[in-house]
């Protein structure tokens, strides 16, 4: 049975970058867009009202299940399309020769990937076959195109299509964001090595709980030199001290003694919270601004569905 929904209604996207069978790369655009408004949409419409079947046949694979509009044109999505985002027409095909009508869900998922690779190509972002290549090899390990489709039981050109859509939106990401990127997270320091007492037998026997605290709180320079680094333009060179006390890391780190050449594991790690704080801080922002500009440019598309899977 149908859900019933009405042109207002909105509708959360969902999808990431996935390598498993299932879900492939998703495609890896999804990833971009988690979380995010649809637009409008329906379902039912498009001339003809709802379908009344769940499946079509090999014939009928090119015709309309859905339709979506942006920038004032409106295109047409196939059943065929929806299935080779996620896999092969061979592996979707039932006994009886007829394909799943792909669900809802899936229709809104190539939908919002096609319009964000049209806003793309507005802007002018191509993407080269190098740049093909590369993010092949960033994303899934390698550029061998053809070891790829037979992989994911797909044809070799519709997983270029697809690594080429998904690079072409990771560029207008890149685009969009500028300068605000929030970088790397911070790598957790290395805790120290603790050694257990050898027994009768020769064995080394598990470190007490007593040996771990001792452990992290023995001043080492690799920890002096890992805070440091994390603070940056906290930290006076010349005075081998804070700048201030009222930082960030001098604040996190007041009941620490942190010297030029030594620290604790304690005090590293102390650190370390300051330091993912703020990334994950500016990673919020980032994705902030991404999730703003993808909701206003879906929130001027419309997307019409003839499917009465959920």
């Amino acid at each position: 049975m149908a859900e019933e929904v009405t042109s207002e209604k909105k509708a959360a996207g969902e999808g990431g970058l996935n390598l498993s069978k299932n879900a492939w790369i998703g495609i890896a655009a999804a990833a971009l867009v988690i979380g995010l408004l649809i637009g409008h949409f329906l379902l039912g419409g498009l001339g003809g009202g709802a379908l009344k079947k769940s499946t079509v046949s090999e014939g009928e694979l090119d015709k309309p299940i859905a339709t979506y509009s942006y920038n004032g044109a409106s295109k047409n999505v196939s059943t065929r399309e929806v299935i080779q985002q996620s896999g092969s027409l061979d592996s979707a095909k039932k006994e009886d020769g007829n394909y799943d009508i792909p669900s809802a869900d899936s229709i809104l998922s190539f939908a919002r990937n096609q319009i964000i690779s049209a806003e793309a190509d507005s802007k002018g972002i191509q993407v080269s076959d190098d740049d093909l290549a590369k993010y092949a090899e960033e994303m899934l390990g390698s550029s061998d195109f053809a070891s790829v489709a037979t992989s994911y039981n797909m044809d070799e050109e519709t997983v270029k299509s697809l690594l080429r859509d998904s690079a072409k939106m990771s560029k207008l990401r890149e685009q969009v964001l500028g300068e605000t990127d929030a970088g790397q997270a911070p790598e957790a320091p290395k805790e120290p090595e603790v050694k257990g007492e050898v027994g009768e037998d020769g064995k080394e026997a598990e470190p007490t709980e007593e040996a771990r605290e001792a452990a992290n709180k023995e001043p080492k320079k690799e920890y002096a030199d890992y805070i440091i680094k994390l603070a940056g333009d906290e930290w006076d060179a010349e005075k081998g001290a804070w700048k201030s006390e009222d930082g960030p890391y001098a604040t996190a780190l007041a009941d620490y003694e942190v010297k030029k050449d030594a620290a604790t594991y304690e005090a590293a790690n102390a650190a370390y919270y300051v330091a993912y704080q703020q990334y994950s801080e500016k990673q919020s922002e980032v994705s902030q601004k991404w999730t703003d500009y993808v909701n206003e440019l879906m929130g001027n598309s419309t997307i019409q569905i003839l499917t009465l899977k959920s």
